[in-house]
Protein backbone atom coordinates (compact mmCIF):
# COMPACT_ATOMS: atom_id res chain seq x y z
CA UNK A 1 0.00 0.00 0.00
CA UNK A 2 2.93 2.45 0.58
CA UNK A 3 4.32 1.56 -2.65
CA UNK A 4 1.13 2.76 -4.58
CA UNK A 5 0.91 5.85 -2.56
CA UNK A 6 4.16 6.79 -2.96
CA UNK A 7 3.68 6.04 -6.44
CA UNK A 8 0.51 8.28 -6.35
CA UNK A 9 2.31 11.11 -4.62
CA UNK A 10 5.15 10.54 -7.20
CA UNK A 11 2.48 10.80 -10.78
CA UNK A 12 0.66 13.76 -9.10
CA UNK A 13 3.74 15.53 -8.83
CA UNK A 14 4.86 15.44 -12.31
CA UNK A 15 1.19 16.56 -13.17
CA UNK A 16 1.36 20.19 -11.07
CA UNK A 17 5.15 20.31 -12.81
CA UNK A 18 3.60 19.71 -16.09
CA UNK A 19 4.16 23.47 -17.87
CA UNK A 20 2.40 22.83 -20.85
CA UNK A 21 0.11 20.28 -22.14
CA UNK A 22 2.47 18.64 -24.48
CA UNK A 23 4.29 17.53 -20.82
CA UNK A 24 1.13 16.94 -19.31
CA UNK A 25 0.30 14.26 -21.69
CA UNK A 26 3.63 12.23 -21.45
CA UNK A 27 2.86 12.20 -18.06
CA UNK A 28 -0.42 10.50 -18.47
CA UNK A 29 0.69 8.18 -21.22
CA UNK A 30 3.74 7.05 -18.59
CA UNK A 31 1.12 6.33 -15.62
CA UNK A 32 -2.03 5.52 -17.51
CA UNK A 33 -1.08 4.33 -21.15
CA UNK A 34 -0.92 0.34 -22.04
CA UNK A 35 2.65 0.23 -20.91
CA UNK A 36 2.05 2.65 -17.84
CA UNK A 37 3.04 2.20 -14.23
CA UNK A 38 -0.99 2.20 -13.57
CA UNK A 39 -1.74 0.15 -16.17
CA UNK A 40 0.72 -2.46 -15.09
CA UNK A 41 -0.52 -2.47 -11.99
CA UNK A 42 -4.26 -3.34 -13.31
CA UNK A 43 -2.56 -5.76 -15.97
CA UNK A 44 -1.55 -7.68 -12.26
CA UNK A 45 -5.01 -8.45 -10.67
CA UNK A 46 -5.31 -11.07 -12.96
CA UNK A 47 -2.90 -13.23 -11.49
CA UNK A 48 -4.34 -12.47 -7.80
CA UNK A 49 -6.44 -15.01 -5.90
CA UNK A 50 -10.33 -13.53 -5.66
CA UNK A 51 -9.24 -12.44 -2.21
CA UNK A 52 -6.39 -10.08 -3.25
CA UNK A 53 -7.90 -8.98 -6.25
CA UNK A 54 -11.23 -7.96 -3.99
CA UNK A 55 -8.49 -5.92 -2.17
CA UNK A 56 -6.84 -4.51 -4.53
CA UNK A 57 -9.26 -4.12 -7.34
CA UNK A 58 -10.64 -0.97 -5.82
CA UNK A 59 -7.62 0.83 -4.79
CA UNK A 60 -5.85 0.19 -8.14
CA UNK A 61 -9.17 1.21 -9.79
CA UNK A 62 -9.36 4.54 -7.22
CA UNK A 63 -5.85 5.54 -8.02
CA UNK A 64 -6.53 5.37 -11.74
CA UNK A 65 -9.81 7.42 -11.16
CA UNK A 66 -7.83 10.13 -8.77
CA UNK A 67 -5.09 10.00 -11.62
CA UNK A 68 -7.45 10.78 -14.48
CA UNK A 69 -9.22 13.65 -12.55
CA UNK A 70 -6.08 15.13 -11.47
CA UNK A 71 -4.48 15.41 -15.33
CA UNK A 72 -8.24 16.46 -16.86
CA UNK A 73 -7.94 19.63 -13.81
CA UNK A 74 -4.23 20.65 -14.91
CA UNK A 75 -5.10 20.03 -18.39
CA UNK A 76 -7.72 22.62 -18.01
CA UNK A 77 -6.04 24.68 -16.38
CA UNK A 78 -3.02 24.49 -19.09
CA UNK A 79 -5.69 25.07 -21.50
CA UNK A 80 -7.22 28.60 -19.96
CA UNK A 81 -3.66 29.81 -19.89
CA UNK A 82 -2.62 29.28 -22.77
CA UNK A 83 -5.56 31.21 -24.17
CA UNK A 84 -4.81 34.23 -22.03
CA UNK A 85 -1.56 33.94 -23.05
CA UNK A 86 -2.76 34.32 -26.42
CA UNK A 87 -4.90 36.90 -25.89
CA UNK A 88 -2.26 39.25 -24.46
CA UNK A 89 0.13 38.76 -27.39
CA UNK A 90 -2.59 38.46 -29.92
CA UNK A 91 -4.98 41.06 -29.18
CA UNK A 92 -6.20 43.82 -32.29
CA UNK A 93 -7.07 47.27 -31.45
CA UNK A 94 -10.02 47.82 -32.88
CA UNK A 95 -9.80 51.75 -32.87
CA UNK A 96 -7.22 51.47 -35.22
CA UNK A 97 -8.62 51.75 -38.59
CA UNK A 98 -9.77 48.73 -40.64
CA UNK A 99 -6.46 49.37 -43.25
CA UNK A 100 -3.53 50.73 -43.08
CA UNK A 101 -3.16 54.06 -45.64
CA UNK A 102 -2.07 52.93 -48.92
CA UNK A 103 1.34 54.33 -49.98
CA UNK A 104 1.08 54.18 -53.72
CA UNK A 105 -1.35 56.57 -55.87
CA UNK A 106 -3.35 56.06 -58.84
CA UNK A 107 -2.05 58.75 -61.94
CA UNK A 108 -4.99 61.21 -62.58
CA UNK A 109 -4.59 59.97 -66.17
CA UNK A 110 -5.48 56.04 -65.03
CA UNK A 111 -7.93 57.54 -62.72
CA UNK A 112 -9.75 59.97 -65.76
CA UNK A 113 -9.87 56.98 -67.67
CA UNK A 114 -11.32 54.63 -65.52
CA UNK A 115 -13.66 57.63 -64.92
CA UNK A 116 -14.73 58.12 -68.52
CA UNK A 117 -15.00 53.98 -69.11
CA UNK A 118 -17.19 53.71 -66.06
CA UNK A 119 -20.10 56.26 -67.33
CA UNK A 120 -19.89 54.77 -71.00
CA UNK A 121 -20.02 51.04 -70.13
CA UNK A 122 -23.04 52.55 -68.29
CA UNK A 123 -24.78 53.27 -71.61
CA UNK A 124 -23.34 49.79 -72.97
CA UNK A 125 -20.41 50.42 -75.10
CA UNK A 126 -17.58 47.71 -75.06
CA UNK A 127 -13.92 48.77 -74.99
CA UNK A 128 -11.67 47.80 -77.98
CA UNK A 129 -8.03 48.31 -78.09
CA UNK A 130 -5.51 48.24 -80.64
CA UNK A 131 -1.56 48.73 -81.35
CA UNK A 132 0.35 51.81 -80.81
CA UNK A 133 2.60 50.98 -84.32
CA UNK A 134 0.41 51.78 -86.96
CA UNK A 135 0.13 51.03 -90.79
CA UNK A 136 -0.97 54.39 -93.51
CA UNK A 137 -4.35 52.04 -94.28
CA UNK A 138 -5.32 51.80 -90.91
CA UNK A 139 -4.21 55.61 -89.37
CA UNK A 140 -4.67 57.58 -92.28
CA UNK A 141 -6.33 56.35 -95.90
CA UNK A 142 -9.13 54.04 -94.41
CA UNK A 143 -10.14 57.06 -92.34
CA UNK A 144 -10.30 59.16 -95.24
CA UNK A 145 -6.93 61.67 -95.21
CA UNK A 146 -6.36 62.42 -98.56
CA UNK A 147 -2.38 62.56 -99.77
CA UNK A 148 -1.15 65.80 -99.30
CA UNK A 149 -2.70 66.10 -95.33
CA UNK A 150 -0.74 67.73 -93.07
CA UNK A 151 -0.89 65.22 -90.72
CA UNK A 152 1.15 62.78 -92.90
CA UNK A 153 4.02 64.71 -93.02
CA UNK A 154 6.97 64.54 -90.97
CA UNK A 155 6.22 67.91 -88.62
CA UNK A 156 3.88 65.94 -87.42
CA UNK A 157 3.93 62.53 -87.12
CA UNK A 158 6.43 59.93 -86.05
CA UNK A 159 7.04 57.36 -88.94
CA UNK A 160 9.45 54.94 -88.71
CA UNK A 161 12.34 53.79 -91.63
CA UNK A 162 11.20 51.99 -94.43
CA UNK A 163 10.86 48.42 -94.98
CA UNK A 164 12.54 46.71 -97.46
CA UNK A 165 9.31 46.72 -100.01
CA UNK A 166 9.00 50.46 -98.95
CA UNK A 167 6.27 50.04 -96.13
CA UNK A 168 6.90 52.83 -93.48
CA UNK A 169 4.97 52.18 -90.63
CA UNK A 170 4.31 54.70 -87.67
CA UNK A 171 3.19 55.75 -84.25
CA UNK A 172 -0.80 56.29 -84.45
CA UNK A 173 -1.84 60.05 -84.13
CA UNK A 174 -5.02 58.70 -82.95
CA UNK A 175 -7.21 56.29 -81.28
CA UNK A 176 -9.45 55.82 -84.42
CA UNK A 177 -7.25 52.91 -86.35
CA UNK A 178 -9.30 50.75 -83.72
CA UNK A 179 -12.73 51.80 -85.25
CA UNK A 180 -11.47 50.95 -88.58
CA UNK A 181 -9.93 47.38 -87.01
CA UNK A 182 -13.37 46.82 -85.07
CA UNK A 183 -15.75 47.62 -88.35
CA UNK A 184 -13.53 45.00 -90.29
CA UNK A 185 -13.78 42.36 -87.98
CA UNK A 186 -17.14 42.86 -86.33
CA UNK A 187 -20.46 43.14 -88.02
CA UNK A 188 -22.81 46.43 -86.93
CA UNK A 189 -24.49 46.63 -84.82
CA UNK A 190 -21.36 48.49 -82.86
CA UNK A 191 -20.90 50.67 -80.04
CA UNK A 192 -17.61 50.78 -78.49
CA UNK A 193 -15.56 52.80 -76.46
CA UNK A 194 -10.90 53.05 -77.74
CA UNK A 195 -8.67 53.91 -74.72
CA UNK A 196 -5.17 54.36 -75.79
CA UNK A 197 -2.21 56.18 -76.14
CA UNK A 198 -1.38 58.59 -79.05
CA UNK A 199 1.81 60.11 -80.50
CA UNK A 200 2.49 63.67 -82.62
CA UNK A 201 5.43 66.08 -83.26
CA UNK A 202 4.76 68.55 -80.59
CA UNK A 203 5.85 69.63 -77.14
CA UNK A 204 4.81 72.78 -74.69
CA UNK A 205 2.77 73.34 -71.63
CA UNK A 206 -0.46 71.99 -73.11
CA UNK A 207 0.58 69.37 -75.64
CA UNK A 208 3.29 66.31 -75.35
CA UNK A 209 4.68 64.13 -77.97
CA UNK A 210 3.05 61.54 -76.26
CA UNK A 211 -0.76 62.08 -75.43
CA UNK A 212 -3.67 59.74 -74.10
CA UNK A 213 -7.31 59.63 -76.29
CA UNK A 214 -10.63 57.82 -75.58
CA UNK A 215 -12.33 57.64 -78.86
CA UNK A 216 -16.30 56.34 -79.23
CA UNK A 217 -17.78 54.38 -81.90
CA UNK A 218 -21.94 53.81 -82.96
CA UNK A 219 -22.61 51.78 -86.15
CA UNK A 220 -25.74 50.78 -86.89
CA UNK A 221 -28.83 51.92 -89.24
CA UNK A 222 -31.33 54.31 -87.13
CA UNK A 223 -28.29 56.50 -85.38
CA UNK A 224 -28.11 60.40 -86.22
CA UNK A 225 -26.85 63.49 -84.42
CA UNK A 226 -29.24 63.83 -82.10
CA UNK A 227 -27.88 60.30 -80.36
CA UNK A 228 -24.56 62.13 -80.78
CA UNK A 229 -25.59 64.99 -78.91
CA UNK A 230 -27.62 63.15 -76.10
CA UNK A 231 -24.86 61.28 -75.82
CA UNK A 232 -21.90 63.35 -75.22
CA UNK A 233 -24.24 66.12 -72.98
CA UNK A 234 -24.73 62.80 -70.44
CA UNK A 235 -21.36 62.61 -70.47
CA UNK A 236 -20.03 65.32 -69.53
CA UNK A 237 -22.84 65.56 -66.89
CA UNK A 238 -21.52 62.52 -65.07
CA UNK A 239 -17.80 63.07 -65.57
CA UNK A 240 -18.14 66.42 -64.21
CA UNK A 241 -20.63 65.61 -61.91
CA UNK A 242 -23.24 68.37 -62.32
CA UNK A 243 -26.63 68.28 -62.61
CA UNK A 244 -27.32 70.28 -65.81
CA UNK A 245 -24.87 71.49 -68.63
CA UNK A 246 -24.81 74.05 -71.70
CA UNK A 247 -23.23 72.79 -74.82
CA UNK A 248 -23.11 74.13 -78.02
CA UNK A 249 -21.81 72.13 -81.08
CA UNK A 250 -19.66 74.25 -83.41
CA UNK A 251 -19.55 72.90 -87.63
CA UNK A 252 -15.66 71.52 -87.73
CA UNK A 253 -13.86 69.79 -90.32
CA UNK A 254 -12.54 66.18 -90.02
CA UNK A 255 -11.64 64.30 -92.77
CA UNK A 256 -13.78 60.82 -91.30
CA UNK A 257 -16.79 62.59 -90.18
CA UNK A 258 -19.39 64.49 -91.61
CA UNK A 259 -21.02 66.48 -90.86
CA UNK A 260 -18.11 67.37 -88.22
CA UNK A 261 -18.75 69.34 -84.81
CA UNK A 262 -16.68 70.69 -81.82
CA UNK A 263 -18.48 70.69 -78.80
CA UNK A 264 -18.29 73.14 -75.77
CA UNK A 265 -19.54 73.47 -72.49
CA UNK A 266 -20.32 76.60 -70.91
CA UNK A 267 -17.98 77.32 -67.41
CA UNK A 268 -17.72 80.65 -65.51
CA UNK A 269 -14.73 81.82 -63.08
CA UNK A 270 -15.44 81.94 -59.45
CA UNK A 271 -12.05 83.71 -57.86
CA UNK A 272 -9.61 80.66 -59.31
CA UNK A 273 -12.06 78.13 -59.78
CA UNK A 274 -13.86 77.02 -62.87
CA UNK A 275 -17.61 76.52 -62.36
CA UNK A 276 -18.81 73.67 -65.14
CA UNK A 277 -21.82 73.41 -67.15
CA UNK A 278 -22.92 77.25 -66.13
CA UNK A 279 -21.88 80.97 -67.43
CA UNK A 280 -21.39 82.54 -70.39
CA UNK A 281 -17.76 81.72 -71.35
CA UNK A 282 -16.92 78.57 -73.53
CA UNK A 283 -14.31 75.79 -73.58
CA UNK A 284 -13.74 73.38 -76.57
CA UNK A 285 -13.44 69.71 -75.05
CA UNK A 286 -13.97 67.03 -77.96
CA UNK A 287 -14.27 67.06 -81.37
CA UNK A 288 -17.43 64.57 -82.89
CA UNK A 289 -19.47 64.04 -86.21
CA UNK A 290 -21.62 61.57 -87.81
CA UNK A 291 -18.67 58.55 -89.95
CA UNK A 292 -18.35 59.96 -93.18
CA UNK A 293 -19.75 57.55 -96.26
CA UNK A 294 -16.19 57.16 -97.52
CA UNK A 295 -14.72 55.37 -93.79
CA UNK A 296 -17.85 53.20 -93.94
CA UNK A 297 -17.41 52.16 -97.58
CA UNK A 298 -13.51 51.51 -97.17
CA UNK A 299 -14.49 48.99 -94.49
CA UNK A 300 -17.23 47.34 -96.84
CA UNK A 301 -20.20 48.73 -95.45
CA UNK A 302 -23.12 50.03 -97.35
CA UNK A 303 -23.36 53.80 -96.60
CA UNK A 304 -26.48 53.44 -98.02
CA UNK A 305 -27.50 50.80 -94.92
CA UNK A 306 -25.65 52.17 -91.78
CA UNK A 307 -24.38 55.04 -90.20
CA UNK A 308 -23.30 56.30 -86.83
CA UNK A 309 -21.42 58.73 -85.13
CA UNK A 310 -17.71 58.90 -83.56
CA UNK A 311 -16.10 61.47 -80.72
CA UNK A 312 -12.64 61.76 -79.72
CA UNK A 313 -11.51 63.31 -76.40
CA UNK A 314 -7.95 64.39 -75.23
CA UNK A 315 -7.67 62.67 -71.44
CA UNK A 316 -4.79 64.68 -70.20
CA UNK A 317 -6.47 67.72 -70.87
CA UNK A 318 -9.92 66.73 -69.32
CA UNK A 319 -7.62 65.77 -66.50
CA UNK A 320 -6.03 69.31 -65.78
CA UNK A 321 -9.59 70.75 -66.15
CA UNK A 322 -11.17 68.60 -63.54
CA UNK A 323 -8.44 68.68 -61.47
CA UNK A 324 -7.11 71.74 -61.75
CA UNK A 325 -3.30 70.78 -63.14
CA UNK A 326 -1.91 73.62 -64.23
CA UNK A 327 0.94 71.71 -66.70
CA UNK A 328 0.49 68.64 -69.10
CA UNK A 329 4.28 68.23 -68.87
CA UNK A 330 3.86 67.36 -64.64
CA UNK A 331 1.72 63.98 -65.85
CA UNK A 332 4.63 62.47 -67.00
CA UNK A 333 7.69 64.44 -64.95
CA UNK A 334 8.12 61.49 -62.40
CA UNK A 335 7.58 63.38 -58.74
CA UNK A 336 6.09 61.54 -56.04
CA UNK A 337 5.15 64.68 -54.53
CA UNK A 338 3.34 65.47 -57.16
CA UNK A 339 1.74 62.16 -57.38
CA UNK A 340 0.87 62.35 -53.59
CA UNK A 341 -0.99 65.64 -54.51
CA UNK A 342 -2.83 64.80 -57.60
CA UNK A 343 -2.98 61.02 -57.10
CA UNK A 344 -6.03 58.98 -56.11
CA UNK A 345 -6.19 56.16 -53.84
CA UNK A 346 -5.96 52.89 -55.07
CA UNK A 347 -9.00 50.91 -53.78
CA UNK A 348 -11.23 53.78 -54.39
CA UNK A 349 -11.96 52.54 -58.14
CA UNK A 350 -14.35 55.37 -60.02
CA UNK A 351 -18.32 53.93 -59.98
CA UNK A 352 -21.54 55.67 -60.87
CA UNK A 353 -23.72 53.89 -58.05
CA UNK A 354 -21.41 55.73 -55.40
CA UNK A 355 -19.32 58.74 -56.38
CA UNK A 356 -17.13 58.90 -59.73
CA UNK A 357 -14.05 60.72 -58.13
CA UNK A 358 -13.18 60.91 -54.34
Amino acid sequence: MEDILELEKDILDQIDAASEEKALEDVRIAALGKKGAVSALLKGLGSMDPAERKEWGPKLNGLKTRLTDAIEVRKGDLHRASINKRLETEKIDITLPVRAEAEGRIHPITQVFEEILAIFNDMGFVVEEGPDIEDDFHNFAALNFPEGHPARELHDTFFFEADEVGDQKLLRTHTSPVQIRTMMSQKPPLRIIVPGRTFRCDSDQTHTPMFHQVEGLVIDQETHMGHLKWCLEEFAKAFFEVETIKSRFRPHFFPFTEPSAEMDIGYKRVGDEIHIGEGDDWMEILGCGMVHPNVLRNVGLDPDVYQGFAFGLGVDRLAMLKYGIPDLRDFFASDVRWLQHYGFAPLDMPNLATALSW
